[in-house]
């Protein structure tokens, strides 16, 4: 499909900055089969039926954002002072190497070294055909440590650019559910439940249940092919063990819904789901792309939040619940004044049938 079919006018000032705090105070916008009802995140019992079962993502976001200077080149000369170099990590490699997007890549050669401060630095070994790079850092401290002394939260693009990070990011751009380190963006629309929210969907005879995909910095990129063919997803890595797909199947198989909570925890499901529906254990990488035509086979639903035009999580959405109905589920959110973005408002996507 045509990647313009994806595009929409969003106003500036539609973009959250903040969280709604608390944080289930955000509205939600329900779209069930073709009918909208504007509500709120603590309504989300009332969607849902005892037995449904919503699949939270349990990674933790690391501080993934570098700044740095370049410093030693290959032939082990000193680099001329002021090259600055921006690193977002995405993926990690092993245990001391991590695919990395750079900023300022152009001054920045295989070989050289970055030194981020505070005694971490790494050596640029390899660049990849998507301009990326693998990054190996020095020492032998694990490198989740090494971000925690200089790394920053990698706050999305369109929020980093209207403000600084701060302090309060670093709890701001964590879910209640995060467990697991390795990724560098938050499964946001998770951002929205607290232990209150979790006790009134128990009540309502909701189950919950978690696996783990590693969102990656990709997340953030640009679709720039002007056809959805001809774009490439990164990889992500996710899991599932066997006893949590074996629930999620008993969830079905008992007439309950699998909802997702964000459209990562729905991507791994369905990368998971063999062509029966059923959910089998998953490890390892994942790079499946959902655009419309695509058969669901593992969710009934997604909760998730406003996505930017163009993207690839629009397609998703769209995929889901029809082009049509999405073009116009994103009009009133616009006219309504709803929230868009990693901080922004929630909307409960229920397909017909």
């Amino acid at each position: 499909m045509r990647v313009d079919a994806f595009d929409f006018e969003l106003p500036n000032e539609r973009i959250a900055l903040r969280p709604a705090r608390p944080r289930d105070a955000a509205r939600m916008l329900v779209v069930d089969g073709g009918v909208m009802v504007d509500a709120g995140v603590s309504d989300l019992p009332q969607w849902l039926r005892p037995g449904d079962c919503l699949v939270f993502n349990d990674t933790r976001v690391i501080p993934a954002q570098l700044e740095g200077r370049r410093g030693v080149r290959p032939d082990g000369a000193q680099s001329a002072p002021g090259a600055r170099i921006g690193a977002t990590l995405h993926k990690r490699i092993d245990l001391r190497r991590w695919q990395a997007f750079i900023r300022n890549a152009k001054r920045l050669r295989v070989g050289e070294s970055v030194d981020f401060g505070a005694g971490v630095s790494a050596v640029a070994e390899e660049r990849r055909a998507d301009g990326s790079f693998i990054l190996a850092f020095a020492g032998d401290e694990p490198v989740e440590v090494l971000l925690e002394r200089a790394g920053t939260m990698p706050l999305p693009p369109y929020i980093a650019g209207k403000r600084p990070t701060d302090e309060d990011d670093r709890s701001d751009y964590q879910t209640m559910f995060a467990r697991e380190d390795g990724a560098v963006a938050a499964p946001t629309a998770a951002l929205h439940f607290t232990p209150k929210l979790l006790q009134a969907l128990a009540a309502a005879g909701v189950k919950t249940e978690t696996l783990t995909l590693h969102v990656g910095a990709g997340t953030f990129l640009p679709v720039k092919a002007d056809d959805t063919e001809d774009h490439v997803m990164h990889a992500e890595w996710g899991r599932i063990d066997a006893d949590t797909a074996a629930r999620l199947n008993a969830v079905r198989a008992a007439g309950g819904r699998v909802i997702a909570v964000g459209t990562t925890s729905l991507r791994l499901l369905e990368s998971a789901a063999r062509e029966d529906g059923a959910i089998a254990p998953f490890a390892g990488d994942t790079a499946i792309f959902i655009t419309p035509g695509y058969r669901f086979r593992a969710i009934d639903g997604l909760m998730t939040n406003f996505h930017l035009p163009r993207s690839t999580l629009f397609m998703l959405v769209s995929a889901l619940m029809g082009l049509e109905i999405m073009q116009s589920a994103y009009r009133h959110a616009i006219e309504e004044g709803y929230r868009f973005y990693s901080y922004g408002d929630a909307s409960l996507l229920l397909p017909k049938g």
